[in-house]
Formats: structure tokens, sequence, C-alpha cells
């Protein structure tokens, strides 16, 4: 079914089979509506279990099932025992920032002396010979290095000529050669014998996660705990959860068991630092995957964007209130400061784009001395606004530095690694779905054309109508609390398991009212049905905005998410539209 919207949308309806769908109802004792979705998600009888309860006992492979690991484990271990100094090479987002957290936390707690260098945005992305430096002076001759270094041939090939050994915990795409290092653990390696393939969605934190299990297990085996206390691992899963679900990875898998197990962590508070970035932030609830990815994580990620990168890992690793709170409270102003320099950027953006027709089905900026910190965040930005894959670049003195955001269909981490072999960038590398890169100016143009020519090669020239997935239609009648909570059992929400769509038709517009920064709030009407609750966010200048102000009785079909809404100890149900659809027009 497909149906155009008043925001330009295509609906489609997800479609399930209905045998498998009420097979797994019966089985597995859920609701109809429930079973249909997850069938309709791919999910059976036989994995329905793992996906709706998700447990590391059961989805957490023999971490030597990565190559390489064996061999990390047991050098990091003969570290521990040998009261070794070990230097850490983080990232500046949240994923680096839980990365070099956990992997810091634990060799601490075991009485390792660590030094952790996370570099500057000026500085650029991995690792860097001020960083070797840096160790060479603390003393540190085993560096490890996480969420990065899969592609830092030059750095890391003479760091080993200069006699350290570097251990690289990554998940960025590799290529067919790798560093000259003691060991590369990276599920996306060319070589990865691929027998268990969620594996590769893992975000570094992740690959981290299942290193440290790695390194207990041989210190176990070796008999360390008879003499010392072992930590209870299960303590750095908020911090895994977060990691995983601010770098968009697949909540699919081990990612889900991460995120479900560690949320739960989470709430008990134990981390010092993310209870004070909760109470700056003003998270009073217990957090799900949302107040991660939208609350939390833009926080974290603050300090890297447009402060000072090495604050989000040293508030994870506090064990002070006093310095947690004023790390805290750095972050969040970095936020606010964030988010003025993006709205700057984005307008600008917006401007060459609208302003100059495009020659190729991507939107493609370069402004001087643009913040590097926010180029990735405007690249989303301009991604959702024109559902086209999208660049952003600011132009240095020395460099071009770029950031990119895509849609489904268009592989950006094959995109960047195919401009760097063909010499057009000076770095680059990332995910499917995002990616960052080096460039000299003069190069901005040819890039464009090969960016332009290998989009319009996979995706074609027309334009692309953004679609909306509809997972079940419902009635008015039916949208209720009961449901709302049925949905939430299929929580964590996100890539790869988004928050279920609804389609509830014919359904009128009442009371509408301005509420808040430009959202939208009314009832929804249908004879016979209940009133229900709505609001459209941040739509007051939308085409559905507009339409619900305007309203004096007309029917729309409606689409959007259908949540519990807490206040003042009351729980009721609110349905947060997402686009609408005039009856008349259907």
């Amino acid at each position: 079914m497909e149906k155009t919207s008043l925001n330009g949308n295509r609906w489609i309806m997800q479609s399930a089979d209905d045998r498998t769908a009420q097979a797994l109802a019966l089985q597995m004792d859920l609701p109809l509506i429930l079973a249909q979705i997850l069938s309709a998600r791919g999910v059976d009888a036989t994995s329905a279990p793992n996906f709706l309860n998700p447990k590391l006992s059961n989805l957490m492979p023999d971490p030597y099932s990565l190559k390489d690991m064996k061999k990390a484990a047991e050098r990091l271990a003969d570290a521990v025992m040998n009261n070794e100094k070990i230097g850490i090479i983080g990232d500046y987002d949240t994923d680096g920032a839980t990365s070099t957290a956990v992997l810091k936390m634990f060799l601490e707690t075991l009485g390792v002396q660590v030094a952790t260098h996370i570099p500057e945005r000026e500085e650029g992305y991995g690792p860097s010979e001020g960083a070797f430096a840096e160790f060479k002076a603390f003393g540190a001759n085993l560096i490890v290095t996480v969420d990065c270094g899969t592609t830092a041939f030059e750095v890391l090939n003479q760091a080993s000529a200069d006699g350290f050994e570097v251990i690289v915990l990554d998940h960025h795409e590799a290529e067919a050669l790798l560093p000259n290092v003691l060991a590369v653990v990276n599920p996306k390696r060319l070589d990865e014998e691929n027998d268990y393939p969620y594996l590769k969605f893992m975000a570094a934190v992740g690959v981290v996660f299942m290193s440290v299990a790695a390194v207990n297990r041989v210190l176990r085996e070796k008999g360390y705990y008879q003499t010392h206390q072992e930590p209870d691992l299960k303590q750095y899963l908020d911090l895994v959860a977060l990691g995983t679900v601010c770098d968009v990875v697949p909540l699919l898998g081990l990612n889900r068991a991460y995120v479900k197990q560690g949320l739960k962590v989470m709430a008990t508070r134990q981390n010092i630092g993310l209870k004070a970035l909760s109470d700056v932030a003003h998270l009073e609830q217990a957090p799900t995957a949302y107040h991660l990815g939208y609350v939390l994580g833009p926080r974290l990620n603050a300090g890297g964007r447009v402060g000072k990168a090495s604050t989000g890992s040293a508030l994870l690793c506090a064990n002070d209130n006093v310095v947690a709170q004023k790390l805290a409270e750095e972050l969040n102003t970095y936020n606010t400061e964030r988010k003025d320099i993006e709205s700057f950027v984005l307008l600008e953006a917006i401007e060459m784009l609208e302003g100059t027709p495009q020659e190729y089905p991507m939107a493609f900026v370069a402004g001087s001395n643009w913040h590097q910190g926010v180029i990735g965040i405007v690249a989303g930005k301009l991604k959702e606004r024109y559902n086209l894959p999208s660049f952003v670049m600011s132009i240095e003195d020395d460099e071009v530095k770029g950031s990119a955001r895509s849609i489904a269909g268009l592989d950006l981490g094959a995109l960047v690694m195919a401009a760097k072999e063909k010499g057009l960038l000076t770095k680059g590398g990332g995910h499917t779905m995002a990616a960052g890169f080096s460039l000299n100016e003069n190069q901005i143009e040819p890039f464009k054309v090969f960016a332009g020519e290998y989009i319009k090669d996979r995706l074609g020239s027309e334009k692309l109508v953004p679609e909306i997935n509809i997972d079940a239609a419902v009635a008015l009648s039916g949208a209720n609390l009961s449901l709302a909570e049925t949905l939430a059992t299929l929580e964590p929400f996100g890539a790869g398991n988004q928050e279920p769509t609804l389609l509830i038709s014919g359904v009128q517009i009442l009371r509408p009212a301005l509420v808040g920064v430009g959202h939208v709030r009314c009832l929804l009407s249908k004879e016979g049905a209940p009133r229900l609750k709505a609001v459209a966010f941040r739509s007051a200048d939308t085409a559905v905005g507009k339409a619900m102000l305007a309203a004096k009785g007309e029917r729309y079909d409606v689409v959007g998410k259908l949540r519990a809404d807490s206040w003042q100890g009351q729980t009721t149900v609110q349905f947060v539209i997402e686009d609408m659809r005039s009856v008349e027009n259907a």
C-alpha cells in the first residue's frame, strides 16, 4: 500500500505472513499485533526468545571467535600480571569515550597504571606521533587503540618500528592490508570467517567489552584471581549500551543484549559520571534507548565537538561526586554552545543548496572554517531534510575536513574507501550510514563529481521520495495504554529495530494548539471511540502542523507512535503524529 502524504512521504504498509504470525502468537503467548510486527521484521518462533529477552549468555560467542583476540587477551593479561603501564588511544565521540572508559576502568581495577589520549578534532582522528610521544614519557610500551587504528598504517607501522607493542580494538571498515602491529581485533576484517555475522554490527565499545571478557578469562585461567578480587564485568554494561546506541549500529543480535542489559545497569545509577550527567540533563526516570541517543549521548559528545575532547571519557571514569558534577556541567555548557554553532552552519548550508541547482542526487556543501565539531550533525540534518546522501565540509587553512550521512541503499563507507583509493581523499573511513574524511581543497570538485556519479549509479537520478514504513493499522478505540505497553515490550528501539509506526484512519483534529517551541498538540476524535491526546513535535512550520492548526472538521489518516505518557504520577497514552493524509485525497 503506497500513500502520498501532506509531508510528501510515501506510506508503505509492512506485510507479515499470517500463518507465521499466528504460530508465533500461539507459541510465544503474544498478542497477535505484536506477533505480526515481529514476523514482518523477520523474527520467527526460533529467534523470538532471544529478540524479546536478549541475554549475553545466549548471544555472546566465545571472544576467541574474532581473529587476534586470543593473542591480544594473552598479551594484556601478561601486562596486568607484570604490572606494566598501558596506554590507550581513543576517539572523541561517544563510542570512543565509552570504549576508552570501559578498558581504562577494567585495567585500573586490576591495579594497572593507565594513560589515555583522546585527540582533539584539530589533531585529527586516530593515532598520532604526539600520542606515542606522551606514552613514551609515561613509560608505557604496550598501547591499545580503541574505535580507531585499523587503517592508521603510517603511524602504527612507525610505532612498531620504534619498539611499541600495539593492539587495535576497532570496528571500522578494513582494507585487505592491516597495520604491522601485535593484534588487530576487528569484526570487519576482510579475513574474518563470519561464523557470527551480527558481530560485524558491533560498535567499538562492544568489541572492547568482548576483549575485556577475554582478558578476564585468561587471568582466571592463570590463577590471578586466587590472590586478587575479580571484577564484575556487568558493571560496565551501562557504558556498552550508551556507546552502542549512540554509534547508531543495528540493535540486533549481541547489540540488543548489550543495550537491554545495559539499560538495567544504568537504571541503578552506579556510574558516578553517568549519574551526574543524568542529573544535569534532568533525566529522572529509568533511561531508555531514546534517552541514551538524544539526551545523554549529545552531551557526552559535546566535549569532542566544541570543547575538550577528553572530558567525556574523564566523566565516565570519575570516582568523585564533586569532580563528576563539574565535568557534567562543563559538558552541558558545551552542548548548549554546540546547538548555537550547529544552527548557524545548518542555515548557511541550506542557503547554499537551495540557492544553486544541484547536478547530482546528493547534498554537497563546503564552507570556510565551519566548526568541525558540528559538520556531522549538520550532514545528518541535511539528509533528513532532503532525503539525500549528504556531505558537509569545513575548509581549513591546511586541509578540508568532511563528514557524511547516508540513506538506505548507499554504503558510505564503501564510497569513501573507493575515493581514497583513487587518491581523491587523504584520509577516510566509516560505516554504511556515516563516514568522515579529509582532502585537499583543490580536490573538492573532483570528489564531488566522483561521489555524485557513484551515487547516481547506485540510486539513480530520479527524485527520491522518502518512505514511512507502517507496522500496523489500529482503530482509534484500540489505541490505548494497554497497546502502548504491549508495543514497548519490543524495546530497545533504534537502528535495525525502529519503534513501531501505527496508522489510525479517518480521525478529526480537535482543539489544536501551539505548545513549546513549534510543537502542535490536539485531540484525535472519531465516532464511538474515546478521544486520544496527540502531538506533532517541531511541526508548526510543516504541512502537517499547518493542517492541524487550520483543521475544521476534516478527516485525516494519521501515522505515528503510540506511547505511554507519565506526568505527576499518572500514566496516560499519547499519539506522536509523524505525518497525515487527507481522507478526501486518499
